[in-house]
Formats: C-alpha cells, structure tokens, sequence
C-alpha cells in the first residue's frame, strides 16, 4: 500500500518561511520523479515544483521560482519543499504526488495547510 504523508505546514506571516516533508512509502521511491501540487480555495490544483529520481533535476512554477527549493533524501523515502519569502498567494493546500505510470497510476497525500498572512 502506497503511502504519501505531508507534514510541517503551518500559519506563518509573509515574509517568512517553512519547510514541508513528504514521507513515502510501500514503492521504490528511488525510481521515480516526486512532485508538489498545491490548491487554493476556489482554484484548481497547480503544480509547484518537481524533482527526478536522483535529485539532479528539479523543475518549478514561475510563481515560486527564486523562493522554493524542492530536495528529496531517497535514504529516508521522503522530498522536501522549503519555501521561502512566503507571500500571501502561497496559502494553499499543499500535496505531496507521485506517478508510477500507466499500471499503476498516480498517488497523493492527504495534504498539509499553509496559511501566509499579510
């Protein structure tokens, strides 16, 4: 059974910073490229930042390039995203992903809350 667990979201004031832990589990997580989404109220799922198998690829939205940087630690099966300079627009649900192709399809997390205040 694949298992996805964000943690460390949190209410924080604009400016500052946070760093979320997706811990995986019941794959290979070495194999695979792991991924952020994000949903605000009232706007569909972005994707937010991605990183390959071995780390040396990562991948950003234009909104949190500069600011994010998504790290992953395959000895621990768990990605990480620090997210710096955190502005208000950042307030979202935040989702760990992984996809493990056409068989067995993408997984999710539950989510953790970030809420950046002005």
């Amino acid at each position: 059974q694949v298992q996805l667990v964000e943690s460390g979201g949190g209410l924080v004031q604009a400016g500052d910073s946070l760093r979320l832990s997706c811990a995986a589990s019941g794959f290979t997580f070495s194999w695979y490229v792991m991924r952020w989404y994000r949903q605000a109220p009232g706007k569909e799922r972005e994707l937010v930042a991605g990183i390959s198998h071995d780390g040396g690829i990562t991948n950003y939205a234009d909104s949190v390039k500069g600011r994010f940087t998504i790290s992953r630690d395959n000895a621990k099966a768990t990605v990480y995203l620090q997210m710096n300079s955190l502005k208000p627009e950042d307030t979202a649900v935040y989702y760990c992903n992984v996809d493990r192709g056409t068989y067995y399809g993408e997984s999710w997390g539950q989510g953790t809350q970030v809420t950046v205040s002005s």
